[in-house]
């Protein structure tokens, strides 16, 4: 069985995922250009990328457009959508999937960091959506926001993050709502924790990582972390005809998490 397993193919879409540099972005990539998806790759890291790129090109798929830009910068995600829709002529899918997690809680997070968190995690996709929107409405295209665990349940010292995460689950139901009448299915996955780099870049070292990692087989109900196949398999369910009845949901990737309570 191919890494898509029974995934509905996307032949003929055209799909604009960010952060596909790396994690859960790149994963998504992959398995969509597996599936016969024609690719606009965003991301800050061009080596990053055009190991994406490659990886896609070993599943067969094409070369994907490769855009380096940062999406804290209102000029780059505007560049974003141009590129896209000037190699392509038009949008079917948009994955809003780049995203940052900063430690720290309400006593010790400082305002810099506060906004680099919204800005990346809230503001980018806001804005790109809010571009890409004409675009989808010709397709009745879909749109996936990757959220997170933390936008469903609270967590101290991540302050930001849980708050950001939160705002793009309700950023999710609203938009499914207001993009419904034009045929845009808007949902979101929510992850547990997944093994990428995005705990690191946070500040993690490699120690504590560890025993996060660790750790977090207690917080998972089935023992154990989660995959980034795991979670671009259901981006792709949820960017398919499969899921042609769903929109404005919250999909838990999470092994259990979101259900649990301490006792």
């Amino acid at each position: 069985m191919t890494s898509s397993g029974t995934v509905q193919r996307l032949d003929g879409k055209i799909a604009l995922i960010t952060g596909a540099s790396s994690g859960i972005g790149a994963g998504t990539a992959v398995l969509f250009a597996e599936l016969g998806a024609q690719l606009a790759l965003t991301g800050r890291n061009e080596e990053n990328l055009q190991t994406t790129a490659a990886q896609c090109r070993q599943t067969g798929g094409n070369q994907p457009l490769l855009i380096v830009a940062d999406m804290l910068k209102e000029e780059d995600v505007a560049r974003v959508l141009d590129d896209t829709i000037k190699q392509f002529g038009q949008l079917d899918i948009l994955v809003n999937n780049a995203g940052i997690v900063k430690g720290g809680g309400i006593d010790n997070t400082s305002l810099a960091d506060y906004d680099a968190v919204m800005n990346t995690n809230v503001r980018a996709p806001y804005q790109l959506t809010m571009l890409a929107v004409p675009y989808l409405t010709k397709t009745k295209g879909t749109i996936v926001n990757v959220s997170s665990v933390n936008g469903m349940r609270s967590f101290p010292n991540v302050l930001a993050y849980c708050m950001s995460k939160s705002a793009i689950d309700q950023f999710t139901r609203c938009t499914a709502l207001e993009l419904a009448s034009k045929g845009i299915r808007v949902n979101s996955v929510n992850p547990g924790v997944i093994l990428t780099e995005i705990h690191k870049r946070g500040g993690k070292t490699e120690e504590e990582y560890k025993k996060f990692l660790e750790h977090s087989k207690t917080t998972h109900a089935l023992g154990r972390v989660g995959e980034v196949q795991e979670v671009a398999r259901t981006i792709a369910f949820l960017a398919s005809d499969s899921s042609s009845f769903i929109t404005g949901a919250q999909i838990p990737i999470d092994g259990g998490r979101h259900a649990m309570c301490p006792r």
